[in-house]
């Protein structure tokens, strides 16, 4: 085959955009046969052959490329739509855990606090929460949030005083790639909670420098970014909240008059878990059996020893001690009920039994006036049936009666698992008269059996 011939052969070769025609790789290979052509022709059809073989070698790996992509494509299409699923499910079980009947509390301050959350996640203002550190300010909130018009939005909470002053502006604000060696560009908090919900925590412990920052974000509804001179538009509601006396720290120029005016368009204010009643032994429970389903163990009761000692503890670490305590309790109880002694020392401490002194030396009395003894020398000088001890003796040499009745009562109730009728009979009294020595001594039922 001549020169000619071969250019032939390989512009057929070209032409053919697939590169597979059989006649024209049969044909190039002829070359290649020894003594068919002259040596420079061979050599030559050789190297394109080469070439051809590569060429095919690679298009046999695209092809391969290409469906190993389109089942990665598949597989990430499946992910996405079961994230997509699994955040829609996570967003109704959020919406559904802060509904409002699912806020643990029934005495009137948390039922008016709940009464006007509601009111407020209808409306687009900003919101100031007010109240003790671990009140569960973060949890009215998300009440806000979570039956608000935005719930489908994002919920962005941020510590005040997590952030470090000189990145400040960057984590709140955002920032442009290449302001810094090997920084990129990113959105800030503030960005981050467009359409949604801002929950400033611990407000007051802001550097007034921020404030002003953050006062002109507020007002101009539109964030920049560090390291540019364009304006990014909001939209979101503001809840702040701080355990401060804002008013204080104004007059004294700790915090801004203008922001505190911006925020505290609405003010919410939270009791103190000492505060609350009855609402301790409600929270109690809900926590105890949590940590118990958490810890994998059957649910617990708790005693009316320890429920008194709950109801008598001035809780200043609020509903986060609360809570704390009954994780300690779930974890250490080793009965089927958490008794006064299976609770912290610290607790026990502060709350002495019956006749016992206190952390100042003085005998625990009832908040209650006594009304008349209703027999309760009999009652509490003759030991229970069946109990190996004594009613409990003051060590101090006190015999205050109120005190020591009220002692009596609840090593009945405990004694019987919290049924009142056996309770009674018991301490040789009616049922009725054990109902009003309940009221009268401030025992809670606590919701254990009845008479």
């Amino acid at each position: 085959m001549s020169q000619n011939e071969l250019l032939d052969v390989l512009i057929d070769l070209c032409d053919d955009l697939a590169w597979a025609r059989p006649a024209s790789e049969d044909r190039l290979f002829a070359l290649t046969a020894a003594g068919s052509a002259p040596a420079s022709t061979t050599r030559l059809a050789e190297a394109f052959g080469m070439m051809l073989v590569k060429v095919e070698a690679r298009e046999y790996q695209q092809a391969q490329l290409i469906e190993e992509l389109k089942v990665r494509n598949a597989e990430l299409e499946a992910a996405r739509r079961l994230l997509a699923e699994r955040n829609v499910r996570l967003t109704h079980t959020l919406q559904e855990s802060f509904q409002a009947r699912r806020v643990i509390g029934q005495c009137p301050a948390m039922r008016q606090l709940i009464e006007m959350a509601l009111s407020i996640a209808r409306r687009p203002i900003n919101t100031l929460l007010l109240g003790p550190t671990g009140a569960g300010k973060e949890v009215v909130a998300k009440l806000i949030h979570y039956n608000s018009p935005r719930r489908e939005g994002p919920f962005i909470a941020v510590n005040c005083t997590a952030i470090p002053e000189a990145l400040f502006e960057s984590e709140m604000f955002g920032i442009e790639k290449g302001v810094a060696t090997g920084v990129g560009a990113r959105k800030g908090l503030v960005e981050e909670a467009d359409g949604g919900t801002l929950f400033l925590d611990e407000l007051a412990d802001m550097p007034l420098p921020h404030q002003a920052k953050l006062l002109r974000v507020l007002e101009e509804r539109e964030v920049q970014h560090v390291g540019s001179s364009k304006a990014v538009p909001v939209d979101l509601k503001v809840i702040a909240a701080t355990n401060v006396d804002l008013q204080r720290a104004v007059r004294e120029g700790k915090f801004r008059e203008d922001l505190y005016y911006r925020i505290n368009v609405a003010e919410v204010h939270l009791p103190p878990l000492r505060e609350r009643g009855d609402d301790i032994l409600l929270l109690a429970q809900a926590f105890l059996d949590r940590h118990c389903t958490l810890m994998g163990r059957p649910r617990l009761a708790l005693s009316y020893g320890a429920r008194d000692r709950l109801l008598r503890y001035p809780w200043p670490g609020n509903v986060r001690e609360l809570n704390n305590e009954m994780e300690r309790a779930a974890a250490l109880t080793l009965d089927d009920r958490v008794e006064a002694a299976n609770l912290s020392p610290r607790l026990l401490a502060a709350t002495p039994s019956a006749g016992e002194p206190d952390a100042a030396g003085q005998a625990s009395h009832d908040s209650h006036a006594s009304q008349g003894t209703d027999h309760a020398f009999t009652e509490l000088t003759t030991p229970l049936p069946g109990a190996g001890d004594a009613p409990a003796v003051p060590t101090d040499g006190s015999l205050n009666l109120q005190d020591m009745e009220r002692d009596m009562v609840i090593r009945a109730l405990d004694r019987t698992g919290g049924n009142k009728s056996r309770a009674a009979d018991l301490l040789g009294i009616t049922r009725e008269g054990l109902r009003k020595k309940l009221l009268r001594l401030g025992i809670a039922d606590g919701g254990q059996n009845g008479l």
